[in-house]
């Protein structure tokens, strides 16, 4: 179903990424259980940083390795700006459909980069890979795009389905008839297998409290110390 290439294990020997398949989900757009899970994230997160300053959020675990990641592609990583905003500015998490929800939460909460997909769109198996600085896809937003060379990617038998610093695409997003859903997580180094995949059962819990009967089908992390 997902392979990791030697390439991808050469460019980043220090990386990590984690894989989550949870069939019969069903993806409510709106849930109670959903609502105060976004609160209780809100409040914990605000409480932790309660009194410090922005910058604070800098140094905040895994933030640092992040940053390092995307500095080295002019980028900023845009999970620090969304704290920024629900710690400081005091934005909600917005509701979208729950999927999508459970995995902001969980993002946030811990700050590791996930993107999700609708399992029956994914053309299988899938692999991990680090560009090469050619391959292009539509993203979420509707824009084309070519990878910058060396960024993390996972592509399926049709094309690229996210990378790090663009983002997941379009065609296999979740929608609200999603039911089978994957969720992948880029971990660069610095952070390690135990935190991937206590971050991938943070999102299992999540979903399970709207959608309790969905079951996990495969959880892994990969690496070359997974």
């Amino acid at each position: 179903m997902f392979s990791v290439s030697d390439n991808w294990l050469a460019t980043y020997p220090d990386a990590h990424a984690g894989i989550l398949v949870m069939r019969a989900v069903e993806n409510p757009s709106g849930h109670p259980g959903v609502e105060r899970a976004k609160r209780e994230v809100e409040a914990d997160l605000r409480e932790r940083f309660a009194g410090l300053e922005m910058g604070a959020l800098e140094s905040y675990d895994p933030i640092p390795a992040y940053s390092a990641y995307y500095r080295a592609f002019r980028k900023t990583y845009h999970v620090l700006g969304q704290l920024r905003s629900v710690i400081f500015d005091g934005k909600s998490i917005p509701s979208v459909a729950a999927l999508v929800e459970a995995m902001f939460m969980a993002e946030l909460k811990n700050g590791l980069l996930t993107a999700g997909h609708d399992l029956d769109v994914v053309r299988l198996p899938a692999r991990l890979d680090a560009a090469a600085g050619s391959e292009r896809y539509t993203t979420l937003s509707g824009q084309e795009r070519t990878l910058k060379a060396g960024d993390m990617y996972i592509a399926d038998q049709e094309g690229v389905l996210s990378s790090i610093i663009y983002g997941p695409d379009l065609r296999t997003r979740i929608t609200a008839d999603t039911t089978s859903v994957l969720y992948t997580v880029y971990a660069p180094a610095g952070v390690g297998a135990e935190r991937v995949r206590a971050h991938l059962e943070e999102l299992c819990r999540l979903v399970q409290l709207f959608s309790p009967a969905a079951a996990v089908s495969l959880m892994h992390v990969f690496g070359a110390s997974a």
